[in-house]
């Protein structure tokens, strides 16, 4: 072998074990945070209620600063997969009014979610694309054929946990393009159920009451959302049946 090549093997091994090491060290950290620095105290309702009367100064006296602290906030738990993100949600409803709130929300959790997405890609996304066999290699193949519309669904859907989809998006090799822009419009509707809640939530403070989480499950809610959901599957029908005309 040629030696060039040899030491051109060395020096590869090390980055690609690096890469490798990406997706468990983010995940490590997440964990890490949540131990160290006992976020899962600050991410509660709890802790909104005790400091809302700072937190509504500070945003009435530096909305900008306030705004952009939340959002960063917000991309670093959603990239580290921290629990608390609808809470996050209802939280910038409160602060920032209902649109502006679902605003923050929704271009937040787009970034951390590609920020992990991208470093899943890159981690473990290589070794399964260089070993995609059998069915692994079937359900890529029908995804990526289909994938704004399959991910579109799947953001829609409460029901499926945001990091997971974030993580099989990037191991089934889904397009960065149609990653943003499926994620972007799939978390609209849930974040502006949450948002509209937490606009209203000084009054439910007030009374000594918690906001109920589950609303985004109540019928009311749920089945609006899951009819966009379906309308999000309808190009899929319809490319499946000119197929089997076609046949």
């Amino acid at each position: 072998m040629d030696p060039n090549e040899c030491n051109a093997q060395q020096e590869q091994t090390p980055r690609n074990w690096a890469r490798i090491a990406l997706l468990p060290v983010l995940i490590a950290l997440g964990i890490a945070a949540i131990a160290v620095f006992h976020l899962d105290r600050y991410f509660t309702f709890e802790a909104l209620a005790a400091n809302r009367s700072w937190l509504l100064v500070q945003v009435a006296q530096n909305p900008v600063l306030v705004g952009l602290t939340f959002a960063t906030v917000y991309v670093a738990a959603t990239t580290l997969s921290l629990p608390g993100s609808s809470i996050l949600t209802m939280s910038a409803g409160f602060l920032f009014g209902l649109t502006l709130g679902t605003s923050i929300a929704v271009v937040s959790a787009t970034i951390g979610a590609t920020i992990l997405y991208v470093v899943a890609r890159t981690s473990f996304g290589e070794i399964l694309r260089g070993r995609a066999l059998g069915t692994l290699h079937r359900l890529k193949e029908g995804f990526r054929k289909d994938a704004f519309s399959y991910l579109l669904f799947l953001r829609l859907v409460p029901l499926f946990p945001f990091w997971l989809i974030n993580l099989v998006a990037a191991f089934l090799d889904v397009p960065s393009r149609t990653f943003i822009v499926g994620t972007f419009l799939g978390i609209i509707p849930g974040a502006a159920v949450y948002a509209s809640v937490g606009s209203g939530l000084g009054a439910i403070l007030d009374r000594g009451q918690k906001p109920d989480l589950a609303i985004l499950l109540s019928p009311e809610i749920l089945l609006p959302i899951l009819a966009l959901a379906a309308l999000s599957l309808v190009p899929i029908g319809y490319r499946r049946l000119r197929r089997s005309k076609g046949n």
